[in-house]
């Protein structure tokens, strides 16, 4: 028997958790919350996650970190933000590796939104690309940490034969 869920977030660790949110604000997300209470992490100052919560999340020892949540809208799901101290950590994935390799957030105008984007200084893989039969643009953008944040602009109109 399959489990009834729903959304609830989506966890992205950064190196500077201030950079990472000013960033997102670029994408239009606003600060939800200043913290993740039951992890015992805040925005404000680095505290330590405690032992079960480092067990749940794969997390060894009982690292310090700061965090907070963001949403877009009033929505799910919504975007923790979690800056560790002290742990050895890797490059994000890229579109080629197995796992999750990126968000996408959907444009109305993807054209404006993309010039937006780069004059206030973000950074894109390649300027938006019209997707097979014109169904889509698609541009994807990286944020300080180097996740893939895809923002597409759908063209339902022109869906008909798959819906």
């Amino acid at each position: 028997m399959a489990i009834k869920s729903s959304w609830g977030h989506i966890n992205i660790n950064v190196s500077d958790l201030d950079a990472s949110i000013a960033f997102y604000q670029k994408l239009g997300f606003d600060r939800f919350l200043p913290t993740i209470p039951y992890l015992n992490l805040n925005a404000e100052q680095h505290n330590t996650l405690d032992g079960g919560s480092a067990l749940a999340l794969g997390v060894s020892g009982s690292p310090k970190g700061r965090a907070c949540i963001m949403q877009l809208d009033d929505g799910f799901p919504k975007l923790d933000l979690t800056e560790y101290s002290g742990l050895d950590q890797r490059d994000p994935l890229e579109n080629k590796d197995l796992g999750v390799v990126r968000i996408c957030l959907i444009s109305e105008d993807l054209a404006t939104d993309y010039q937006s984007l780069v004059d206030d200084g973000v950074e894109f893989l390649s300027p938006p690309q019209q997707c097979h039969e014109r169904l889509a643009d698609v541009a994807t953008c990286v944020d300080p940490d180097g996740t893939r944040i895809e923002l597409l602009q759908v063209y339902l109109e022109r869906w008909g034969a798959f819906l």
